[in-house]
């Protein structure tokens, strides 16, 4: 895939994203850590290196994020599934739909055909048209595709209009760019960034969060990756300490409470696992029993989206192939994809909690989950570094 280089506009929305870190934006210097820091490791396989879904090689993250003044808290996240044009070499792909209160443009043709022909866009609730309108900008523009006359951008979204002015749609054609044209494998930045930037998970602030395992060689060491944006509500447990309990806020807290464990999560699967589109729906269910473990009940309010897809060449499709030949795992040897599955996205939900800053916007203060609070509830339950 062929890289433009930036405009002026978009080197300066660029430059914006560098100086909306986290703890810039916020005014804080208290430290953010991630799970594992805290000896917070589910289950039982081993992350990869960066633990993170760029473990899976040829998956890269592209992030932009928009703190604009004192009522812009949003952004974007996309993921790409490999180096190339997802149009003219696609993958298998499938969307799970653990309760569908939300916009994921694009999902049906997903469940129609088994396989996505463009990048993952993650954003706004009422920014995703415009997302998407964008991203089908950028790549009609690129080498290969000036005789495409249909493409399906895939965009999912979570409501983050508790601190973003999310009425006034501030996603812009020049960020979607931006976000697509810096993703790069390696470590992924975390919390209160990209399409994370305006998120309330459990009352604290939520975000980005992402996490990998690696199998082992005898169950085929292959790799999963996870990703979420998380902005969703319920009682949060962490390896089953009930935090949300011990802290005091969690859903259905009181009879009187409006917080009915509303909101979002978007969940994003890769693997070089060779599955089918059938398998990989499959896979994307189990994610919803890592997000259970995290303490969400899915729900009425709630989008609960999980979008998998496979890198391996033995599944790969051209756009213009007349027959398909593929070599994919026979269903008794994806168990252990399940496992992996479900161990990441329940880590990368609380790296999501715990890499995200205090954000103030709208009048409005979330709060960081506070790590302090949390080490010593962890520890009583034998779970330390």
């Amino acid at each position: 895939m062929a890289n433009r280089p930036l405009s002026l506009g978009v080197r300066a929305t660029a430059l914006a994203t560098l100086l909306a870190l986290p703890s810039l934006a916020t005014g804080q210097s208290e430290p953010r850590l991630r799970a594992r820091a805290l000896g917070v490791a589910p289950g039982i396989f081993a992350p990869g290196p960066y633990n993170a879904i760029t473990d899976v090689a040829g998956v890269r993250v592209g992030q932009v994020t928009l703190n604009q003044g004192d009522k812009i808290r949003t952004g974007l996240t996309a993921i790409f599934p490999h180096g190339g044009n997802a149009y003219l070499d696609r993958v298998p792909a499938a969307v799970h739909v653990g309760n569908g209160f939300g916009k994921l443009t694009g999902s049906t043709q997903v469940r129609e055909l088994g396989e996505i022909e463009t990048p993952i866009l993650l954003t706004c609730t009422l920014c995703v048209w415009r997302a998407a309108d964008a991203m089908v900008d950028w790549m009609l523009a690129l080498p290969g595709m000036a005789g495409v006359r249909s493409l399906n951008p895939l965009v999912a979204e979570t409501n983050d209009g508790t601190l973003n002015d999310i009425r006034s749609r501030p996603i812009t054609a020049e960020a979607v760019r931006t976000a697509l044209e810096s993703a790069s494998t390696g470590p992924v930045q975390e919390g209160s960034v990209g399409a994370g930037t305006g998120t309330v998970a459990f009352g604290w602030k939520g975000g980005i969060g992402t996490s990998s395992r690696v199998l082992p060689k005898s169950l085929g060491g292959y790799r999963v990756g996870v990703l979420v944006q998380t902005n969703f509500g319920g009682v949060l447990q962490i390896m089953g300490a009930p935090i949300g309990q011990a802290l005091g806020q969690y859903a259905f807290q009181n009879d009187v409470s409006l917080e009915r464990g509303n909101g979002s999560v978007i969940v994003v699967i890769a693997t070089d696992a060779p599955l089918s589109d059938r398998n990989l729906e499959r896979v994307a269910a189990r994610a919803m029993m890592g997000l259970g473990r995290t303490g969400s009940s899915a729900s009425n309010g709630s989008g609960d989206y999980a979008i998998a897809f496979s890198t391996a060449g033995e599944v790969r499709r051209a756009w213009n192939a007349k027959k398909l030949t593929t070599t994919e795992l026979a269903n008794e040897d994806v168990s252990a994809v399940f496992q992996a599955v479900v161990e990441a996205t329940e880590e990368a939900v609380y790296n999501s909690l715990f890499m995200a800053t205090t954000t103030t916007a709208n009048g409005r203060t979330v709060n960081a989950l506070p790590i302090e609070k949390v080490r010593p509830l962890l520890e009583a339950r034998g779970i330390k570094k």
